[in-house]
């Protein structure tokens, strides 16, 4: 079994890719395809779960002209703000709500869930 890990777009799209194949006929658990599929559903989802809720930031930061600087109040500290946006740390309960409050980003988004 040949799986690596979800570093860039392209190999998150070729594990989407191939799991769409599963969905339509899901392999027998315990089986050699079976441990692919559990395996590549979890890098998928950890994938998400670390990626979009930044990609939601990135995106309200586009649309509405804001800089780092700008998540200041809702995140912390910049080096705090670099660090979220890097995907080097996560983003607590307090930051969604900021989030969600100062700049109306769905909580559900920052989730990521």
């Amino acid at each position: 079994m040949n799986i690596h890990p979800i570093r860039t777009r392209k190999d998150y799209q070729a594990a989407l890719r191939e799991l769409s194949a599963y969905f339509d006929n899901e392999p027998e658990p315990g089986t050699e395809d079976g441990d692919r599929f559990d395996i590549l559903s979890t890098l998928v989802e950890a994938c998400e779960a670390k990626h979009f809720p930044i990609e939601a930031i990135r995106h309200r930061m586009e649309q509405g002209g804001l800089t780092m600087k700008d998540l200041v109040p809702s995140i912390g500290r910049p080096n705090r703000v670099h660090e979220v946006l890097s995907g080097k740390r996560g983003l607590t309960i307090e930051m969604i709500r900021n989030l969600h409050r100062n700049l109306g980003i769905p909580a559900e988004s920052l989730i990521g869930a």
